[in-house]
């Protein structure tokens, strides 16, 4: 939205104006938009990468859980052999 003519100016907040038609806050600087584009993006991204650790560290401890369970029938079953 390049057209400001019809917009008002938000008082003490430079770059911010107010639309009378919506009453909706409009930011005329693009590059305020576009720092807050890339902000959002890198949060989103790191969220993304948070998430696939820990679905990854939660895996993980599942399979050495089995590893567990597997090694002590092991053990069990070599004890068994053992007394007979």
């Amino acid at each position: 939205m390049n057209n400001f003519e019809n917009l008002i100016p938000v008082e003490g907040k430079e770059g911010l104006y107010r639309d009378p038609a919506s009453n909706a806050i409009v930011n005329g600087n693009p590059g305020e938009y576009d720092k807050y584009m890339a902000s959002y993006n890198k949060r989103q991204k790191e969220e993304s990468e948070k998430k696939a650790l820990q679905k990854e560290v939660s895996d993980l401890k599942s399979e050495i859980g089995d590893i567990k369970s597997l090694l002590l029938t092991l053990v069990q079953n070599q004890n068994k052999h053992y007394d007979n």
